[in-house]
Order: C-alpha cells, then structure tokens, then sequence
C-alpha cells in the first residue's frame, strides 16, 4: 500500500486531542486509531506490536543483519489530530497532476499559490487534500503512514540488511503531553526520529523553549447602576492584563527565532475570567524572561486591584532540543546523506513549535525531526504531496540502512 493511501484510511479517524482532559490518551478515538495500526502492523509482519494501558503503540522490525554493530534506531509519529479547525467528517480527495492554479475546494473555499506559496513546490504533483470542511490530518498521520509504509517494505524485502527497528506512535502529542508516558526503556531505541510535519527534506534539530501560563481573574459584581468604586470587572481586568504585554510579541507579528507570548483563549463575565497563554522562545533566557513578565504584571494589577485579583500557574512543556542534539551530530548528518541519497535537498530551520522529540531528547532518546511532505498544517487547507510522501519514505528506509553498522563515537 502506498503512504499516501493509508493517510487517507487514516484521516477518517476523528482524532482530535483535549487539552481539558486528565486521561491518557484524551480521547477515546484515539484508542480505535491505535486499536487499528496495532492490527495492521500485525498484518504487516511486526509480530510484537501492541497498544500499552495509555494508549500508545509499540513496534519492531527485528535485524535482517544479525550482526549488524550500528544503534537500535527508532520512528515516532503522533496519532492525534489539532482542535484548531473541525476534524470530521473528513472527505479526503486527491488533485492528480497540480496544475498551479488556485484550488476550489468542494466547500466553496479557495486555496491560492499567492496566499499559500507552498503550493508551487508542488506543481504537478498529486495533492491529498480535504474537501475544505475539514482538517486532513496530515499533521500526523502522514507521518504514521511513512514509517509503516517503510516497515512494509523492509518486512518485505528480508535481502535489505538493516539493524533492528523500533515503531512508535503517541497520543496527544498537540496538547503538548505526547511524550509523558512514553516508555522509553522499553522501547529500546538509542535514538530516534520524529516523521511529523513540514516539507520533504526537513531535517529539524530545533524547537521552542514552551511554557503555558493559565490565570483566573476575580472580580467584583454589583449592579451597575450602583458599581462606581465597587465594581472590579474580571473581564476589563483581563483586557488591561493582555494589553500590557508587548503588542509585536504575537504569533502574527514573528517568524524565525523570534519568540511570542500567544493568548489562545480567553472567556469571562463581571465576576470571573479565565486566560490561557503559550509563550515561546528559541532561547531558554527569553522564554523566562516572558513568564517573569506575566508574574510581573499580575503582580502591579495586584496591587491595583486587591490581593488575589489575579491568580496566575506558570507551567514548563518543553526544551529546545538543540542542547541534546548537537552531542548526537551524527543524527543530522545521517539524516542530511539520507535525504540527499534519494534526490531531495536537506534543510534545518528553527521549528516553531515542538514535536514529542523535544521532550524525548531530554528523557534520554535523543530524537530529531524528519518532514513528512504535507503542509498548512492545523487548516482546512492542509493538503499532502503524494511524490515527497513516496520521497520521505525512501529517506526512512536509507536511514535504516546507513545506521545498519554506524560506529556511533561515545
């Protein structure tokens, strides 16, 4: 079966992850998703696989080499989807041959080159998209797709020699928990790549810093006709909160290694308001430097208001992996020959997010990125390239190989 097919099968999965959950996995569609790729990894040939108590899926394709030296490599990608646009139902549809002009979705929507310049990277190619209701989630079952795709082949072709692989897929990885119950031990990779997101040749080494900060505002409610030097509005309050940080700071006014303070949701009445903030950084100093600045201002506001007004939880999410990488260099450069070896021009960027990888690398699996192909993540204008799909594949595989008797210098 080709990668971009099973993306399709996959799609139809209503995975979206929630953040106000305490389970794990979040949601229970995640379950059926992971109940399916165990049964046809077994179909496969992965004779071990299985889904653990928290719903993540685990894997082997065992040596073909039986004395291979090169490390235990492994593959993860995530199985939940983004609640930042509708998920289901999904129609996935497929473009043959882009021809480069705009695309009129089944929706009525349109998606244009000039508003998405991705979509001239991949003229004439075939593209996977939705019908605009929804999204495709690419991001990342395209990446799920990919590395089963590759198990296939190498549990087919027992003549390619590689060392012993390691499958691995998550839960909730958008909801930044991804990687808390990954049992890394019992995995048995000594490193890793993540296959989640981004065009073909993507080979990412950097992340965020991720800290969230959640605040309740208490105020007070009285009649307004009565209110003047009673009244503390808990939804002014937050407006004025939000107001003091840095108006440049935002998502939309910040690319490459500039950081922002993100407000993703905000609700409220006279007497209470809840606010939830990401902050992000390339640069771990800057990223506190945020979250000192919300301290700061809950604190002034305070003083304004009344002690209390406004209870702020400053949280960590994750690392920049970086740090972890660049003491495993031969990651990159193995991914870089990979890449190159079938046809593709490799690149890093800084990632403006993160991936279950950042976390990995600091529980011990070091754990870069590979891109998937796919683009417009988080959109109803997410779409796939068929061809770079076939090419992250290729890349998976070459990996394998290359790693087969690595001499990794301690």
């Amino acid at each position: 079966m080709k990668a971009y097919e099973r993306l399709i099968k996959y799609a139809k999965y209503p995975t979206v992850s929630d953040g106000t959950s305490d389970t794990c996995p979040s949601t229970t569609t995640q379950l059926k998703l992971g109940k399916a790729l165990v049964e046809e990894m077994l179909e496969i040939g992965i004779k071990d696989a299985y889904m653990d108590e928290n719903g993540y899926v685990y894997g082997t394709i065992p040596a073909t080499k039986v004395d291979a030296t090169g490390p235990v490599i492994g593959f993860v990608a995530h199985m939940d989807v983004a609640s930042d646009a509708p998920c289901a139902p999904c129609n996935p549809q497929v473009i043959r041959k882009f021809d480069g002009h705009a695309i009129t979705m089944l929706s009525g929507d349109v998606m244009t080159p000039e508003e998405y310049p991705c979509l001239k990277e991949v003229i004439g190619h075939d593209l996977v998209t939705t019908d605009g209701n929804t999204l495709l989630g690419a991001d990342d079952k395209a990446g799920i797709a990919e590395i089963l795709t590759m198990a296939e082949y190498l549990v087919n072709h027992p003549e390619f020699e590689h060392g012993t692989i390691k499958i691995g897929f998550t839960p909730d990885e958008e909801i930044g928990r991804g990687a808390d119950l990954f049992d890394v031990e019992k995995f048995g990779a000594d490193f890793a790549y993540t296959v989640d997101g981004d065009g073909f040749g993507a080979v990412e080494y950097e992340t965020f810093n991720a800290i969230s900060a959640d605040i309740i505002i208490t105020g007070r409610s009285i009649h307004p006709g009565d209110a003047k030097n009673i009244m503390i509005n808990a939804s002014q309050v937050a407006m004025e909160l939000n107001s003091m940080l840095p108006a440049l700071e935002r998502p939309e006014f910040t690319e490459e290694r500039e950081g922002f303070y993100h407000l993703v949701n905000m609700s409220g009445t006279c007497e209470q308001a809840t606010m939830h903030y990401i902050l992000r950084d390339h640069d771990l100093m800057k990223v506190h430097h945020k979250a000192d600045t919300l301290r700061f201002i809950a604190s002034y506001l305070n003083q304004k208001y009344g002690e209390g007004t406004v209870q702020l939880t400053i949280k960590e999410w994750y690392k920049n992996m970086e740090e972890i990488i660049r003491q495993h260099w031969h990651l990159i450069d193995i991914g870089f020959q990979a890449t190159s070896l079938v046809g593709g021009t490799p690149r890093s960027k800084p990632v403006r997010g993160g991936t279950d990888g950042a976390v990995l690398s600091f529980k011990g699996l070091p754990c870069p990125n590979i891109g998937t192909g796919a683009f417009n993540a988080h959109s109803r204008f997410e779409f796939a390239s068929v061809q770079l799909m076939d090419k992250v594949v290729q890349t998976l595989i070459v990996i394998a190989k290359l790693y087969t008797d690595y001499e990794v210098k301690r």
